[in-house]
């Protein structure tokens, strides 16, 4: 192993969870070496030669594909931020159960597929089709049952037909790495990660509410810890951002130091991101770059520091709806979407 490089920062084995070192990368494109993984079970077994995808449930023309026939449909690639619904869990106060994620629960790249569109009208959706259901090969037993799932999810028929949602073969030029869904995944832009179904085995069109306990069990917000009143499904990225230099308790000098970071939406852009060095007293806005749609932006600011001491850097981003990062976030027993305004302490000698 390369030692000057960075690796990925391990949060459980069985399944296999791994943090992406979001801190010490500088490109906006991440490595399959790099990219975060999540996992509810061991990775499935499964082979490329064996592979065919069924489209079917309530539509007229039910499709078997074979991975030939989707590559030869017309593509589209696109640079898409993937975040874990369960990033920053560790922040929360109180804390929450569930892998105890930091700030790099989160990767992008780029994904080229199929419009999961293109696949729905070949098989004549039949009117009064509610939800597309995406099940996965991974295949394992939940913490709380004795039951055996495979990973599934469900998307409302608008999402599913929206033109960017894709079922991809493709990251960063080259096939999709193994951990990370081949030879199928599915995409969701700007929703979190759970929606990006992995290693898909089969798409069912349903006319009711999907039930399974990855749509209604876990990704849900509990907004009380002892109780389901007030619950609503986890769909949208919520707006964020994260200080990447200087880390975390680093020592510095006086003199200029660039802050640096990301900042994402799952809804229109990014349009500002400002930074406080004194604990949030007065705040700055800052300098954004790369403003796509559906991935983070890069965002820096030079800082000039002249007196010796123990100081609070934040950061809070603005999207194109209104939405601000908030000063607290909104604590749910699950812990996913942790969106609070980034923090990080620095001390100047």
């Amino acid at each position: 192993m390369n030692l000057s490089k960075p690796y990925l920062t391990t949060r459980s084995l069985q399944p296999e969870n791994q943090e992406t070192p979001i801190q010490f990368i500088k490109n906006n494109i991440i490595s399959e070496r790099l990219f975060f993984r999540r996992n509810h079970f061991s990775y499935p077994n499964l082979t490329y030669s064996s592979y065919w995808l069924p489209v079917n449930g309530h539509v007229r023309n039910p499709q078997l594909f074979s991975l030939q026939n989707i590559m030869s449909l017309p593509s589209k690639a696109l640079t898409v931020v993937l975040e874990c619904a369960g990033n920053k869990r560790s922040f929360f106060e109180p804390k929450v159960f569930g892998e105890q994620w930091e700030k790099g629960a989160i990767s992008q790249g780029v994904w080229k597929g199929v419009p999961l569109k293109t696949l729905l009208q070949l098989a004549h959706i039949k009117e009064g089709a509610l939800e597309v259901v995406v099940e996965g090969y991974d295949v394992g037993k939940r913490t709380d049952t004795d039951k055996v799932y495979s990973y599934a999810r469900s998307l409302p028929i608008e999402k599913a037909l929206h033109e960017d949602t894709l079922v991809a073969y493709e990251y960063n030029g080259g096939p999709i790495p193994f951990k990370h869904g081949f030879p199928l995944r599915l995409i969701v832009p700007q929703w979190y990660g759970m929606a990006s179904v992995k290693w898909v085995k089969q798409i069912t069109i349903v006319n009711r509410a999907f039930s399974g306990p990855f749509q209604t069990v876990d990704y849900v917000y509990y907004p009380k810890k002892d109780s389901d009143e007030g619950a609503t499904p986890v769909t949208t990225m919520r707006v964020n951002s994260s200080i990447k230099k200087p880390l975390d308790r680093e020592i510095l000098t006086t003199g200029v130091h660039e802050i640096n970071g990301i900042a994402w939406t799952g809804k229109g852009l990014i349009v500002k991101v400002e930074i406080s060095t004194d604990s949030g007293q007065t705040w700055t806005e800052v300098k954004l770059r790369n403003k796509d749609q559906y991935s983070w932006i890069d965002w820096s600011y030079d800082w000039e520091v002249a007196e010796k001491g123990e100081y609070t850097i934040l950061s809070k981003a603005t999207d194109s709806h209104g939405r601000v990062q908030r000063k607290e976030p909104y604590w749910n027993r699950k812990g996913y979407g942790y969106n609070g305004i980034d923090r990080i302490k620095v001390k100047v000698e």
